[in-house]
């Protein structure tokens, strides 16, 4: 089965998934005895597979081994595969608009987690469990399709590491993976990697469970973390039974989201070292401790005279909740921390949101859920600067740590700034279509920010008063999830589909 699966276009797998996927929301309201929402889901999913079958025959001779043909299906997975994912939820939700379905199944799908209804309330928990369930495939669609299709092409992040001069043999290496079928790459890592992100996801929500959360809520938030989602039936985690002990295993799980060492290690001939050695997950928690010490110290310079309280269990309840939210949104999760009101207190900070619009632009580990520019390109950039610093001060010298480092410092700082020069005027293009449809200035910079990086949350916490995604107008929420999927595929990717010399080979 799996044989005549690889035969068929990829864009007709993705469907089947999703169609088959509908049939967990389906039980869902069915033992909750919500019978209209259970034949939604079913009808939905039957005519949806039925669908993908008329299509599987009519390309049942179709069969391409290009890795362009893959792109095509990723962009089309984040963007047209919606259309068929929102029926449900159109069909569920009485006053929700097909544009506003579509919306909430591109942010889903995308793990970006926007939603256009600010009360949970609003929507069925099966809906909720739906949105829950299309974060953690396209989580799943990332952590397989990085490995089997942007590693081969140097994109997605790969290009920082890629292998240009290296050695006969590394070259050879490099060679044949770029020309190995993709759809053989697609089962061989997917029979290895849908195991453990399954196991990892089952897992949390037994950890969550354990520890005092409701199933349903617990197995929507374990998707959420491994997806970097965010997404909430309950609009988040500030109330969960499960305390600071249910944020600190699901800080546990960010680890997943900072580094591909820490689920893939040697998977695809990559990072062989071990996970402490790891240079984004270092960087990532360099990061989360300088930040939480500076929102700490903060305190004690600016707002201990402000008649902030000083007590010590104050003081460790601001600790905590600037590590948890900080780790949330660096690898764009989005979740935030019981605890951050009183880390927003402790610091003296009426607006620290604008901190974290600038983690979730750094994003976490390449080849995982995370969105944004990636550590590991802020990690070539940080060591091509400090190289360029020693060469001021000792222009004679010569910089060590071996060959690899020589590559991240030369030719991957310099891909790295490209793609963060690209991902500012990308963030500027935005800004500007959004401007036209009459949506403010700070209003335009946070939501672009927070559909580029794959961050949705971020428009509630970022900016002074939280921001609606249902009070922007209709074309801004088409433009907003056209950038989603911009943001989830990466510009280097889309460059690469429209480079007619990528075609031609």
């Amino acid at each position: 089965m799996i044989e005549t699966l690889s035969k068929r276009p990829f864009f007709v797998v993705l469907m089947g998934i999703g169609s088959v996927a509908m049939i967990i929301p389906s039980l869902h309201a069915l033992m909750l005895e919500n019978y209209a929402v259970s034949r939604v889901f079913f009808y939905a999913a039957l005519l949806s597979f039925v669908l993908t079958l008329f299509i599987g025959f009519a390309t049942a001779n179709y069969q391409t081994t290009a890795a362009r043909g893959y792109l095509v299906s990723l962009l089309a997975a984040f963007l047209v595969l919606p259309l068929m994912l929102a029926v449900p939820m159109y069909e569920a939700v009485p006053r929700m608009t097909f544009l506003e379905a579509w919306f909430e199944a591109v942010s889903s799908i995308t793990t970006t987690g926007a939603t256009l209804y600010d009360s949970p309330r609003s929507l069925p928990p099966s809906v909720h469990l739906w949105r829950a369930v299309m974060g953690w495939l396209g989580g799943l669609l990332m952590w397989v399709s990085a490995i089997s299709i942007f590693a081969p092409l140097n994109i997605g992040g790969f290009e920082v590491r890629a292998l240009r001069g290296g050695s006969a043999s590394e070259q050879s290496l490099t060679q044949i993976g770029q020309v190995t079928d993709p759809s053989s790459r697609l089962i061989r890592f997917g029979a290895k990697l849908i195991p453990l992100y399954a196991a990892l996801t089952a897992l949390l929500w037994l950890a969550l469970v354990a520890l005092g959360e409701v199933p349903f809520v617990a197995i929507s938030h374990a998707m959420s973390v491994m997806a970097t989602s965010g997404i909430s039936p309950v609009g988040g985690i500030l109330f969960s039974p499960a305390g600071f002990w249910g944020e600190l295993v699901i800080a546990c799980f960010f680890v997943f989201a900072m580094s591909r060492v820490a689920f893939s290690r040697g998977l695809a001939g990559q990072e062989l070292n071990p996970l402490h050695k790891d240079s984004e997950f270092q960087m990532g928690l360099t990061l989360i401790a300088i930040l939480s010490v500076v929102l700490f110290l903060r305190h004690g310079l600016v707002a201990f005279d402000d008649g902030a309280s000083n007590d010590l269990a104050t003081g460790a309840r601001a600790m905590w909740g600037a590590l948890f939210t900080i780790a949330s949104f660096l690898t764009t999760t989005g979740f935030e921390s019981a605890d951050w009101t009183a880390t927003r207190a402790w610091s003296g900070l009426s607006t620290p949101g604008l901190m974290l619009v600038g983690l979730s632009l750094i994003g976490g580990g390449v080849a995982t859920t995370a969105g944004g520019i990636k550590l590991l390109r802020v990690y070539a950039l940080w060591k091509h600067s400090q190289r360029e610093v020693e060469r001021l001060v000792h222009p004679s010298s010569v910089g060590g740590a071996g060959a690899g480092a020589r590559q991240i410092r030369r030719q991957g700082a310099q891909i790295a700034w490209i793609f963060f020069m690209l991902f500012v005027i990308s963030i500027a293009a935005v800004m500007v279509m959004l401007a036209f449809t009459g949506v403010q200035f700070e209003t335009a910079l946070v939501l672009a920010v927070a559909a580029l990086s794959t961050t949705g949350p971020l428009a509630a916490i970022a900016a002074e008063t939280p921001i609606s995604y249902a009070g922007i107008p209709d074309m801004a929420k088409v433009i907003l999830a056209f950038t989603m999927a911009l943001g989830r595929l990466e510009t280097l990717a889309i460059i690469a589909l429209l480079n007619p010399e990528f075609w031609r080979r």
